[in-house]
């Protein structure tokens, strides 16, 4: 292997304060690149693809955390329900209802991030602001006994104006602030705020995030 992802897996850490989680982002690199993390102490992987995600599970070591992020079919929550930690991208009420249903069936509680659409690129999935206080308002969620919401995830637009990435993180953040104290008050495991990505997670620390998603930055371009 000759790109050197300890090396640069290091280089993100001592950039990330403390109690930040690290997600790396491994969708489309192969396993040795996976273990050449895991080897360096990476235990969060995530990965966008069902079939490439069960391909990984297979080989690797068991402890590691998989999370789920980007845009999840429903038909495809039953095959990554069993093992998967958390689902990140929850950007409708009929995804979190087919995730209780797989959940049930699989005896356990999955953890998932909330979706926010508050960049203004139109190719980004996710809610707006007032559709989510929607879906929390009218509380059907709250039934589900094999889905825990543990916070909201969301993308800045991929813009290089550091100005409008930091005022929609700061949007998010202040949001978060606002469905904590209405809806989740009780719930000590509303904390995760996933935002900030390779080219904008310092940023994004800055605006309180407790999650980045870094997957160039350590495992380098994909390679499709």
């Amino acid at each position: 292997m000759d790109y050197d992802v300890k090396g640069h897996l290091r280089e993100v850490r001592s950039r990330l304060p403390e109690g930040v989680c690290l997600v790396a982002i491994s969708k489309y690199h192969p396993v040795e690149y996976l273990q050449a993390a895991y080897e360096e102490g990476q235990r969060v992987f995530g990965e966008s693809h069902e079939q490439e995600l069960r391909q990984k599970v297979e080989v690797l070591p068991n402890d590691i955390q998989w999370h789920f992020i980007g845009h999840l079919q429903t038909n495809k929550v039953k095959y990554i329900a069993p093992y998967v930690s958390m689902i990140e991208a929850v950007d409708s009420l009929k995804l979190l209802k087919e995730i209780e249903k797989q959940g049930a069936k699989n005896n356990r509680v999955i953890d998932v991030l909330l979706e926010l659409h508050i960049a203004e690129e139109e190719t980004k999935y996710g809610l707006t602001l007032d559709a989510c206080r929607q879906l929390l308002e009218e509380g059907e969620w709250r039934n589900m006994a094999h889905v825990r919401i543990c916070g909201l995830m969301m993308m800045a637009s991929y813009v290089e104006d550091e100005a409008q990435i930091r005022q929609e993180f700061r949007t998010a953040h202040n949001f978060f602030d606002e469905v904590k104290q209405r809806y989740f008050a009780e719930s000590p495991y509303f904390t995760q705020r996933s935002w900030g990505m390779s080219h904008d997670y310092p940023i994004a620390v800055e605006e309180g995030s407790t999650m980045v998603r870094v997957g160039t930055a350590i495992f380098g371009p994909r390679v499709y």
